[in-house]
């Protein structure tokens, strides 16, 4: 029989609650406006004992992007995961990925804003959820090439360019700028059809997939005014 190691269950506690405190700091302030100090401050630290469990205030800011993007990578794989063929699952992951993002940016700002600085600042933690989703998807062309959904001669390229081609409706920057531009569904499922065409299969999975978005109240159905 094997037993925890005691002090590394006391260190991962704690490098828990740091994550959580700063996290609901981040919610509430935005990550630019929390310090380490008002991190230690909440539980009872000082700030050279955060520094015991993290290197650095980046590697907290890291940290808490990756709990962000691992709602993202959840919800990715359950539907991955579901019995559905492999088209109408692309279809969903598209759309679910979409509004997730929009309903971010709506509900969640200083939490979009901690992924626009992940993303420009191409931090590690991005970087390894965006290969997670790659792989989800990879896995999903492969399955639909064996059931003869798909007609594509190299399922890595097809998913890297199923990223590509839906960059503009989940990428943090440019999900904004189309919210700014008043976007509607329209643009999404002319979207995922080019991509099921390009795939070599109609999408006739797609709009089921898209119903409700508009209903979910995540897009703007008419144009903001800029700030």
């Amino acid at each position: 029989m094997t037993f925890a190691d005691p002090m590394a269950t006391d260190l991962e506690q704690s490098r828990t609650r740091i994550l959580e405190v700063a996290e609901r700091h981040f919610r509430r302030f935005g990550y630019h406006k929390t310090s380490v100090a008002d991190i230690a401050a909440e539980l009872g630290m000082s700030r050279a004992n955060i520094y015991r469990f993290f290197p650095s205030r980046t590697a907290i800011n890291s940290s808490v992007c990756g709990l962000v993007v691992q709602e993202v990578a959840e919800i990715a794989l359950a539907i991955a995961r579901t019995d559905a063929p492999a088209s109408k699952k692309l279809a969903d992951l598209l759309v679910a990925i979409h509004r997730h993002s929009t309903r971010r940016l709506a509900e969640d700002k200083p939490m979009h804003e901690l992924l626009v600085a992940a993303m420009d600042g191409s931090w590690a933690t991005i970087n390894a959820h965006n290969e997670d989703i790659l792989a989800i998807l990879k896995a999903l062309v492969r399955e639909g090439l064996q059931t003869g959904e798909f007609k594509v001669e190299n399922a890595d390229k097809a998913a890297r360019g199923i990223i590509t081609a839906f960059l503009p409706f989940f990428h943090p920057v440019l999900i904004e700028q189309r919210v700014q531009e008043g976007e509607d569904t329209a643009a999404v499922h002319a979207q995922i059809s080019f991509i099921m065409k390009a795939l070599g299969t109609s999408d006739r999975h797609a709009a089921p997939s898209l119903k409700g978005i508009r209903a979910s109240g995540v897009l703007p159905l008419q144009r903001k005014d800029r700030p």
